[in-house]
Protein backbone atom coordinates (compact mmCIF):
# COMPACT_ATOMS: atom_id res chain seq x y z
CA UNK A 1 0.00 0.00 0.00
CA UNK A 2 1.13 3.36 -0.79
CA UNK A 3 0.26 6.50 1.17
CA UNK A 4 -0.85 10.36 -0.31
CA UNK A 5 -0.63 13.32 1.95
CA UNK A 6 -2.19 16.09 0.51
CA UNK A 7 -0.95 19.34 1.14
CA UNK A 8 -1.83 21.82 -1.74
CA UNK A 9 -4.40 24.27 0.13
CA UNK A 10 -3.82 27.78 0.86
CA UNK A 11 -4.64 27.91 4.32
CA UNK A 12 -6.76 31.48 4.16
CA UNK A 13 -8.46 30.93 7.49
CA UNK A 14 -5.54 30.65 9.14
CA UNK A 15 -3.95 34.11 8.30
CA UNK A 16 -1.74 35.78 9.34
CA UNK A 17 -0.28 32.54 10.25
CA UNK A 18 -0.38 31.01 6.36
CA UNK A 19 0.71 34.42 4.78
CA UNK A 20 4.20 33.55 5.05
CA UNK A 21 4.12 29.61 5.30
CA UNK A 22 1.99 26.74 3.99
CA UNK A 23 -0.37 25.93 6.96
CA UNK A 24 0.86 22.51 6.95
CA UNK A 25 4.51 24.12 8.43
CA UNK A 26 3.17 25.26 11.15
CA UNK A 27 4.70 23.95 14.30
CA UNK A 28 2.75 21.74 17.37
CA UNK A 29 5.25 20.55 19.83
CA UNK A 30 8.47 21.30 17.45
CA UNK A 31 6.54 18.93 14.54
CA UNK A 32 5.09 21.05 11.77
CA UNK A 33 1.17 19.55 11.34
CA UNK A 34 2.13 17.93 8.13
CA UNK A 35 4.63 15.60 10.15
CA UNK A 36 1.43 13.75 12.18
CA UNK A 37 0.00 12.38 8.99
CA UNK A 38 3.59 11.39 7.36
CA UNK A 39 4.93 10.13 10.66
CA UNK A 40 1.07 7.81 11.44
CA UNK A 41 1.67 6.46 7.90
CA UNK A 42 5.43 5.46 8.64
CA UNK A 43 4.33 3.36 11.99
CA UNK A 44 1.47 2.09 9.86
CA UNK A 45 4.18 0.57 7.90
CA UNK A 46 3.67 2.29 4.80
CA UNK A 47 7.06 2.85 3.20
CA UNK A 48 6.34 4.71 -0.13
CA UNK A 49 4.49 8.41 0.27
CA UNK A 50 3.45 11.04 -1.58
CA UNK A 51 2.75 14.18 -0.71
CA UNK A 52 0.79 16.67 -3.47
CA UNK A 53 1.94 20.30 -2.96
CA UNK A 54 0.40 23.74 -4.66
CA UNK A 55 0.59 26.85 -2.59
CA UNK A 56 4.25 27.86 -1.26
CA UNK A 57 5.06 23.75 -1.80
CA UNK A 58 8.76 24.58 -2.47
CA UNK A 59 8.90 24.79 1.64
CA UNK A 60 7.14 21.96 2.35
CA UNK A 61 9.84 19.85 0.10
CA UNK A 62 12.79 21.78 1.44
CA UNK A 63 10.91 21.00 5.26
CA UNK A 64 10.55 17.51 4.74
CA UNK A 65 13.82 17.05 2.86
CA UNK A 66 15.34 17.80 6.11
CA UNK A 67 13.28 16.70 8.80
CA UNK A 68 12.59 13.26 7.25
CA UNK A 69 15.65 12.92 5.09
CA UNK A 70 15.34 8.67 5.39
CA UNK A 71 11.51 8.40 4.48
CA UNK A 72 10.74 7.45 0.72
CA UNK A 73 8.71 11.04 -0.37
CA UNK A 74 7.80 11.65 -3.57
CA UNK A 75 6.35 15.65 -4.94
CA UNK A 76 3.16 15.73 -6.90
CA UNK A 77 2.32 19.34 -7.82
CA UNK A 78 -1.33 20.79 -7.95
CA UNK A 79 -1.24 23.57 -9.69
CA UNK A 80 -4.86 24.63 -9.51
CA UNK A 81 -6.24 23.55 -6.08
CA UNK A 82 -9.55 21.95 -7.24
CA UNK A 83 -10.51 20.28 -4.12
CA UNK A 84 -9.35 16.72 -2.44
CA UNK A 85 -10.81 14.59 -5.26
CA UNK A 86 -8.91 16.58 -7.79
CA UNK A 87 -5.73 16.45 -5.47
CA UNK A 88 -6.12 12.74 -5.27
CA UNK A 89 -6.48 12.12 -9.26
CA UNK A 90 -2.94 13.86 -9.88
CA UNK A 91 -1.27 11.46 -7.97
CA UNK A 92 -2.72 8.77 -10.38
CA UNK A 93 -2.11 10.71 -13.17
CA UNK A 94 1.19 11.30 -12.37
CA UNK A 95 1.75 7.56 -11.87
CA UNK A 96 2.84 7.58 -8.12
CA UNK A 97 -0.46 6.29 -7.18
CA UNK A 98 -0.52 2.38 -9.25
CA UNK A 99 -1.69 0.28 -6.40
CA UNK A 100 -4.34 0.31 -3.59
CA UNK A 101 -3.55 3.55 -1.17
CA UNK A 102 -4.41 5.33 1.65
CA UNK A 103 -5.22 9.36 1.37
CA UNK A 104 -4.32 11.74 4.71
CA UNK A 105 -4.83 15.07 4.67
CA UNK A 106 -2.11 17.08 5.31
CA UNK A 107 -3.80 19.32 8.16
CA UNK A 108 -5.65 16.32 9.63
CA UNK A 109 -4.33 14.78 13.05
CA UNK A 110 -5.84 11.57 14.27
CA UNK A 111 -4.95 10.83 17.42
CA UNK A 112 -4.94 7.00 17.53
CA UNK A 113 -3.13 7.22 14.31
CA UNK A 114 -4.47 4.72 11.39
CA UNK A 115 -2.21 1.40 11.81
CA UNK A 116 -5.55 -0.97 13.21
CA UNK A 117 -7.38 1.52 9.81
CA UNK A 118 -5.47 0.51 7.28
CA UNK A 119 -4.98 -3.22 8.87
CA UNK A 120 -8.73 -3.69 8.83
CA UNK A 121 -8.94 -2.30 5.23
CA UNK A 122 -6.46 -4.37 3.83
CA UNK A 123 -7.97 -7.46 5.00
CA UNK A 124 -11.21 -6.43 3.78
CA UNK A 125 -13.21 -6.84 0.28
CA UNK A 126 -13.99 -3.37 0.86
CA UNK A 127 -13.37 -0.75 -2.14
CA UNK A 128 -13.10 2.21 -0.29
CA UNK A 129 -12.97 2.70 3.25
CA UNK A 130 -13.76 6.09 5.10
CA UNK A 131 -13.63 7.07 8.90
CA UNK A 132 -16.22 8.74 11.25
CA UNK A 133 -16.36 10.87 13.70
CA UNK A 134 -19.34 12.74 15.70
CA UNK A 135 -19.38 16.39 15.25
CA UNK A 136 -21.73 18.92 16.67
CA UNK A 137 -21.30 20.88 13.63
CA UNK A 138 -22.05 18.36 10.28
CA UNK A 139 -22.61 21.69 8.01
CA UNK A 140 -18.39 22.20 8.30
CA UNK A 141 -18.08 18.76 7.02
CA UNK A 142 -18.58 15.87 4.29
CA UNK A 143 -20.70 13.64 6.36
CA UNK A 144 -21.86 10.10 5.88
CA UNK A 145 -25.76 8.89 6.15
CA UNK A 146 -25.57 4.92 7.39
CA UNK A 147 -28.71 2.68 7.10
CA UNK A 148 -28.45 -1.42 8.05
CA UNK A 149 -25.21 -0.51 9.34
CA UNK A 150 -23.96 0.72 5.39
CA UNK A 151 -22.59 3.85 4.29
CA UNK A 152 -25.84 4.42 2.19
CA UNK A 153 -24.76 8.26 1.00
CA UNK A 154 -22.42 11.47 1.76
CA UNK A 155 -23.12 14.86 1.77
CA UNK A 156 -20.77 17.53 1.19
CA UNK A 157 -21.18 20.49 4.11
CA UNK A 158 -24.99 20.19 4.13
CA UNK A 159 -27.28 22.73 5.27
CA UNK A 160 -29.75 20.76 6.85
CA UNK A 161 -28.93 18.12 9.91
CA UNK A 162 -28.81 15.24 8.32
CA UNK A 163 -26.01 13.17 10.22
CA UNK A 164 -23.51 13.82 12.86
CA UNK A 165 -20.88 11.82 11.11
CA UNK A 166 -18.14 13.27 9.84
CA UNK A 167 -16.22 12.11 7.11
CA UNK A 168 -12.63 12.72 8.55
CA UNK A 169 -9.35 13.12 6.45
CA UNK A 170 -8.36 9.87 5.93
CA UNK A 171 -9.64 7.58 2.95
CA UNK A 172 -8.83 4.34 1.35
CA UNK A 173 -9.09 3.21 -1.88
CA UNK A 174 -8.51 -1.01 -3.66
CA UNK A 175 -8.18 0.13 -7.52
CA UNK A 176 -6.67 3.33 -8.89
CA UNK A 177 -8.16 2.55 -11.61
CA UNK A 178 -11.66 2.69 -10.76
CA UNK A 179 -10.84 5.66 -8.54
CA UNK A 180 -9.76 7.58 -11.93
CA UNK A 181 -13.04 6.55 -13.90
CA UNK A 182 -15.25 7.97 -11.23
CA UNK A 183 -13.25 11.27 -11.19
CA UNK A 184 -13.98 11.62 -14.86
CA UNK A 185 -17.35 11.70 -13.84
CA UNK A 186 -17.80 14.30 -11.57
CA UNK A 187 -18.05 18.29 -12.18
CA UNK A 188 -17.29 21.23 -9.87
CA UNK A 189 -19.32 21.52 -6.92
CA UNK A 190 -20.67 25.03 -6.08
CA UNK A 191 -17.11 25.57 -4.29
CA UNK A 192 -15.87 25.17 -7.72
CA UNK A 193 -14.11 21.70 -6.36
CA UNK A 194 -14.04 18.56 -7.29
CA UNK A 195 -15.41 16.74 -3.78
CA UNK A 196 -14.10 13.52 -2.53
CA UNK A 197 -17.65 13.00 -1.01
CA UNK A 198 -18.84 13.02 -4.56
CA UNK A 199 -16.08 10.74 -5.60
CA UNK A 200 -16.93 8.18 -2.90
CA UNK A 201 -20.53 8.35 -4.04
CA UNK A 202 -19.96 7.20 -7.47
CA UNK A 203 -18.77 3.91 -5.11
CA UNK A 204 -21.79 3.94 -3.59
CA UNK A 205 -24.13 4.44 -6.65
CA UNK A 206 -22.41 1.95 -8.90
CA UNK A 207 -23.03 -0.82 -6.26
CA UNK A 208 -19.22 -1.19 -5.14
CA UNK A 209 -18.25 -1.93 -1.51
CA UNK A 210 -17.47 1.27 0.78
CA UNK A 211 -16.36 0.55 4.44
CA UNK A 212 -16.36 2.22 7.32
CA UNK A 213 -14.99 2.96 10.71
CA UNK A 214 -15.55 4.89 13.51
CA UNK A 215 -12.25 6.82 14.98
CA UNK A 216 -10.99 6.29 18.97
CA UNK A 217 -9.68 9.24 20.92
CA UNK A 218 -10.05 12.90 19.46
CA UNK A 219 -9.43 14.24 15.64
CA UNK A 220 -8.63 17.67 14.32
CA UNK A 221 -8.74 18.95 11.00
CA UNK A 222 -6.52 22.41 11.86
CA UNK A 223 -8.31 24.81 9.21
CA UNK A 224 -9.23 27.65 11.82
CA UNK A 225 -7.24 29.20 14.64
CA UNK A 226 -9.40 27.72 16.81
CA UNK A 227 -9.24 24.22 15.66
CA UNK A 228 -5.55 24.82 15.91
CA UNK A 229 -5.36 25.73 19.59
CA UNK A 230 -7.80 22.69 20.20
CA UNK A 231 -5.40 20.49 18.75
CA UNK A 232 -2.39 22.19 20.68
CA UNK A 233 -3.94 21.68 23.96
CA UNK A 234 -4.95 17.74 23.05
CA UNK A 235 -1.33 17.27 22.15
CA UNK A 236 0.26 19.11 25.47
CA UNK A 237 -2.28 17.08 27.45
CA UNK A 238 -0.43 14.16 26.39
CA UNK A 239 2.78 14.86 27.28
CA UNK A 240 5.21 13.67 29.47
CA UNK A 241 8.04 14.87 31.66
CA UNK A 242 11.65 15.30 29.34
CA UNK A 243 14.08 17.70 30.41
CA UNK A 244 17.24 17.86 27.67
CA UNK A 245 17.87 21.48 28.04
CA UNK A 246 18.22 22.71 31.15
CA UNK A 247 15.39 24.06 33.45
CA UNK A 248 17.39 26.21 36.03
CA UNK A 249 14.61 26.62 38.57
CA UNK A 250 11.95 23.73 40.37
CA UNK A 251 8.65 23.56 38.00
CA UNK A 252 5.50 21.84 38.74
CA UNK A 253 3.22 19.71 36.27
CA UNK A 254 4.66 17.56 33.07
CA UNK A 255 7.07 19.57 31.17
CA UNK A 256 8.93 18.82 27.99
CA UNK A 257 11.96 20.85 27.98
CA UNK A 258 13.82 19.96 24.27
CA UNK A 259 17.50 20.20 23.65
CA UNK A 260 19.43 23.29 24.00
CA UNK A 261 16.42 25.42 25.50
CA UNK A 262 17.40 27.14 28.99
CA UNK A 263 14.81 28.18 31.22
CA UNK A 264 15.30 30.13 33.70
CA UNK A 265 11.75 31.19 34.17
CA UNK A 266 9.05 29.26 36.18
CA UNK A 267 7.18 26.72 34.42
CA UNK A 268 3.73 25.43 35.47
CA UNK A 269 3.38 22.49 33.05
CA UNK A 270 1.57 20.23 31.17
CA UNK A 271 4.21 22.92 29.35
CA UNK A 272 6.55 22.68 26.13
CA UNK A 273 9.50 24.47 25.92
CA UNK A 274 11.22 24.10 21.88
CA UNK A 275 14.28 23.43 20.90
CA UNK A 276 17.41 26.10 21.50
CA UNK A 277 14.54 28.55 22.97
CA UNK A 278 15.26 30.68 26.36
CA UNK A 279 12.85 31.09 28.85
CA UNK A 280 13.96 34.41 30.69
CA UNK A 281 14.07 34.47 34.85
CA UNK A 282 11.35 36.79 34.45
CA UNK A 283 9.17 34.69 32.53
CA UNK A 284 6.43 32.43 34.10
CA UNK A 285 4.75 29.65 31.83
CA UNK A 286 1.28 29.08 32.54
CA UNK A 287 -0.38 25.16 31.27
CA UNK A 288 -1.05 24.12 28.36
CA UNK A 289 1.74 26.81 26.55
CA UNK A 290 3.41 26.03 23.95
CA UNK A 291 7.32 27.81 23.12
CA UNK A 292 8.63 26.39 19.90
CA UNK A 293 11.98 25.89 19.19
CA UNK A 294 14.21 29.38 18.72
CA UNK A 295 11.55 31.84 20.63
CA UNK A 296 12.63 34.11 23.29
CA UNK A 297 10.77 34.77 26.43
CA UNK A 298 12.07 37.70 28.18
CA UNK A 299 9.15 38.39 30.72
CA UNK A 300 5.51 38.19 31.47
CA UNK A 301 2.54 35.43 31.70
CA UNK A 302 2.79 33.16 28.48
CA UNK A 303 -0.66 31.66 28.61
Amino acid sequence: MKGLVLAGGEGSRLRPLSFSIPKHLIPLLGKAVIEYPIDHLLEAGIREIGVVIGYLGFMIQDYLSRSRPNASISYIKQEERLGIAHAIYRAIEEGFIDEEFAVYLGDNIIESGVGRHIKSFEESDFDSYVLLYRVRDPSRFGVAILRDGKVVKLVEKPKERISDLAVIGFYMFKDPELVARAFRTLKPSWRGEYEITELIQWFIDNGYRVGYDFVNGWWKDIGTPESLLDALYFLIDRIENSIKGEVRRDFSGRVFVEDGAIVEGSIYGPAYIGRNSYVAKEAVIEPFTSIEAHARVESGYHI
